[in-house]
C-alpha cells in the first residue's frame, strides 16, 4: 500500500490516497487482457493526478484492514472534507460505506458518506463529506451484499484539526442510529447482551446523542428475517430523539415483510386518535452495525413499566400481602409464552391461554405475585366475570385499533395491566402492525370479509377469541357502547381524508430511506413472510395501503351501524387541518397551534 501526500493550489488541504492492487495471486505474473486493463487503468490514474496539478510525495503511514474493509490510521486528527473510490467493476445496487473513528478499534466510528451504486467503474468517483468532526482512523466497507465488488484505490480529503461535533453526517433526512460491538461480534440471540457504542445523529446533522450500552436480539417470527431486530439498552437512561420517556431501554423494528416500512406506526396513529391512554413511541431511523447499513428501522419504546410509557406501580419482591399485593402488573397474553426461556414468568389460563408475566419479571416475581395475577385473569375469563375484572372502555378502544387495520394478529399478542389498589385489568399498548392493513394472504383482502378480521381468519392464543366473542358478540351492552364508541370517532374528525394525509406524509418522510432499505434488502419484487400479492415498487405498496384504507372506513361504518351520510361534514371541515412545515429542513406537522413529529409525537406546544 502506498501513501502519498499531494500538493495542490489549495492550501491547507491534505490528500490521502490509498491504491490497492487486488491481484489474484501475486505470485503469478499477469499475462491475461482482463490483468493487463487493471495495470493500465491504475497507470491512467496516476497520470490524471499528475495532470491535475499534484506533486507525488510518500508519506510513510500505517494501513489498516479487517473482514470486509480497508482503511487508514492518518497519525492525527483530519477533517475530512471528500472521499473518492476507484471500484474495478461497475454495479448499479451496491452499498458501500466510509467511516471516521478516532479509536483505533473504530467503536466511536460514524459513516461520513455512503455511495449507493451510482459508481463508475475503473476510475475515480468523488463525493464531498459534511462533517465537522476530525478523525485519526478512516476506513472503507462494502455491504454485506453477494458478488464481487472490489476498489482499487481510495482517496481521503481534509484539513489537519480535532474539529468539532456542530454538523454530523446522516444518511438520509432521518436519524442515523450507528451501532459498533466489541470485537465486531453481531448480536445473535434475545438472552445474551453484547457491548457496544451507541450514536444516533439526527437534526440534520446537529445534534448527538452517544452511551455506551448493550445490544441483543428481540422479537419471535421477525427473528428468522435476514434483517434481524434489537434490543438495546444504554448504559445511562435517555430521552432519545424527543420521546416522551427517558429510559434506558428500547427496541429497533424490522419491518421486513412490510414493504411500506409504515404499517406500525400507521396503527400507532389509530391508537393515538382512537384515544388509548398510551401510545408507544415510534420514529423511523437509519440503522448501521458494524459498519454494516442494515436499513429502514423503527426506534421504538421498550413496552414496560416505567413513566411515560405504562405508568404503573412498579412492585418489589416484598410486595406480597395486602394492598402491595394487587400491583402494579403487566402481563401480555402471549401466544410465543411457551418458548421464553425462563418459565417462571409464564403461566396458563383455567382455559389454556398463555400469559407472560413482564412486570414484575421472571427474575424478581414471587409465589404470591404469580398467583394473585394468575387469579385476577381467570376471573376475567370465567363466565362473565369480564365484566367486573375488565375495563371496557380500553378493551373496546384496542379492538377498534386491531378492526380497522385489520391485523390478523391483535389477538395472537396482547399486553394488559394492573394498577394497585385497582381491581381491573386495562388493555394495551397495542403492537405489532407489520401483517396489518392487507398484509396477510392469509386473509388477504381483509375488506371481502363479511366478518371481524379476529373472527375471520386471525390467529389468537389460548381462549381470546371466544372471550372477544363473548363481549363485542354476545353482550348486547357492550356492542352499543362499541357503535357508540365508533360514532364518537368518527364525528370527532377521524375521516378517510384524514388517514389518507396522514399515509402520504409518512411516504415523503420515508421516501430516500425506503430507497437505500430496498438497495440493501432485494426483495421489492420477492414474496417475504405472509406477503399476499408483489405490488411491485415502493409506491405501489403504500398505494395498496391506502386503498385498504378508503374501503376499511366504510366496511367499519357498515358493520357498526354508523351512518356517514349524516355526518356534520362541515364540523369536521372547521376543525384545524394539519399544515406540513419544515423545521432545520425537517417535515413537521402543525396542528391546532402546537407542533408535532410525522410519527405524531409532540415537539413544541
Amino acid at each position: 500500500m502506498i501513501l502519498r501526500r499531494q500538493k495542490k493550489v489549495r492550501k491547507n488541504e491534505l490528500l490521502i490516497m490509498i491504491n490497492f492492487h487486488l491481484y489474484l495471486d501475486i505470485r503469478k505474473k499477469i499475462t491475461t487482457f482482463a490483468g493487463e486493463m487493471k495495470r493500465i487503468a491504475v497507470f491512467l490514474f496516476s497520470c490524471m493526478l499528475l495532470q491535475a496539478g499534484y506533486a507525488d510525495e510518500i508519506l510513510t503511514g500505517t494501513s489498516l484492514s479487517g473482514d470486509g474493509w480497508r482503511g487508514l490510521d492518518l497519525g492525527s486528527q483530519y477533517v475530512i472534507t471528500s472521499v473518492g473510490w476507484n471500484p474495478l467493476s461497475t454495479t448499479t445496487a451496491e452499498l458501500g460505506l466510509f467511516e471516521g473513528a478516532n479509536s483505533p478499534d473504530f467503536m466511536d466510528a460514524i459513516p461520513l458518506y455512503m455511495h449507493d451504486g451510482a459508481s463508475v467503474a475503473n476510475q475515480m468517483n468523488y463525493a464531498t463529506v459534511q462533517c465537522s468532526r476530525g478523525f485519526r482512523y478512516v476506513r472503507y466497507l462494502k455491504s454485506e451484499l453477494k458478488g464481487e465488488y472490489k476498489i482499487q484505490a481510495l482517496e481521503f480529503r481534509g484539513t489537519a484539526g480535532a474539529g468539532d461535533d456542530s454538523h454530523l453526517p446522516q444518511l438520509t433526512n432521518l436519524p442515523t442510529v450507528v451501532i459498533h460491538t466489541v470485537n465486531n461480534q453481531a448480536p445473535y440471540d434475545k438472552e445474551h447482551e453484547i457491548d457496544c457504542y451507541i450514536s444516533i445523529i439526527s437534526n440534520n446533522g446537529t445534534k448527538l446523542l452517544a452511551d455506551t450500552a448493550t445490544i441483543r436480539e428481540r422479537g419471535n417470527a421477525s427473528r428468522t428475517f435476514p434483517k434481524k431486530p434489537y434490543r438495546i439498552k444504554f448504559a445511562h437512561k435517555q430521552q432519545v430523539l424527543g420521546s416522551p420517556a427517558k429510559a434506558k431501554k428500547w427496541t429497533l423494528i424490522n419491518n421486513y415483510g412490510d414493504k411500506t416500512l409504515m404499517r406500525n406506526q400507521l396503527a400507532f396513529e389509530l391508537s393515538r386518535r382512537f384515544g388509548m391512554p398510551y401510545t408507544p413511541f415510534c420514529t423511523y431511523v437509519d440503522v448501521v452495525l458494524n459498519g454494516d447499513y442494515k436499513g429502514t428501522y423503527q426506534l421504538c419504546d421498550q413496552i414496560e413499566v416505567r413513566k411515560k410509557r405504562v405508568d404503573i406501580t412498579e412492585m418489589t419482591p416484598q410486595d406480597n400481602s395486602g394492598e402491595a399485593l394487587t400491583g402494579g402488573y403487566l402481563i401480555e397474553v402471549d401466544a410465543y409464552a411457551g418458548d421464553e426461556p425462563n418459565q417462571n414468568g409464564v403461566f396458563y389460563s383455567s382455559n389454556g391461554t398463555p400469559v407472560s408475566i413482564k412486570s414484575p419479571d421472571e427474575d424478581s416475581i414471587t409465589t404470591q405475585q404469580k398467583n394473585y395475577i394468575r387469579n385476577q385473569y381467570n376471573s376475567i375469563e370465567s363466565g362473565a366475570g369480564w365484566k367486573q375484572k375488565l375495563d371496557l372502555n380500553t378493551f373496546l378502544r384496542h379492538f377498534l385499533v386491531g378492526e380497522v387495520s385489520g391485523n390478523t394478529d391483535t389477538y395472537w399478542s396482547v399486553y394488559m395491566y394492573k394498577h394497585r389498589s385497582n381491581d381491573t385489568m386495562y388493555v394495551g399498548p397495542c403492537w405489532d402492525f407489520d401483517l396489518a392493513f392487507d398484509n396477510d394472504n392469509r386473509t388477504y383482502p381483509v375488506n371481502n370479509k363479511t366478518d371481524y378480521i379476529y373472527r375471520s381468519g386471525g390467529s389468537s392464543a389460548g381462549y381470546m377469541q371466544s372471550l372477544v366473542d363473548k363481549i363485542v358478540v354476545q353482550d348486547a351492552d357492550a356492542r352499543q357502547q362499541l357503535a357508540t364508541l365508533w360514532a364518537n370517532i368518527r364525528q370527532s374528525g377521524f375521516t378517510e381524508e384524514s388517514m389518507l394525509d396522514y399515509i402520504d406524509e409518512q411516504a415523503q418522510l420515508l421516501n430516500a430511506s425506503q430507497r437505500l432499505n430496498f438497495i440493501r434488502w432485494k426483495i421489492m419484487n420477492q414474496y417475504v413472510h405472509q406477503n399476499p400479492r408483489l405490488h411491485g415498487s415502493y409506491e405501489a405498496e403504500v398505494n395498496n395501503v391506502r386503498n385498504y384504507m378508503s374501503n376499511r372506513i366504510e366496511w367499519m361504518d357498515n358493520k357498526l351501524g354508523f351512518d356517514a351520510t349524516a355526518l356534520d361534514i362541515e364540523a369536521v371541515k372547521e376543525q384545524p387541518k394539519a399544515e406540513k412545515i419544515l423545521i432545520n429542513g425537517h417535515l413537521q406537522i402543525r396542528r391546532n397551534g402546537a407542533v408535532y413529529s410525522p410519527e405524531g409525537q409532540l415537539i413544541e406546544k
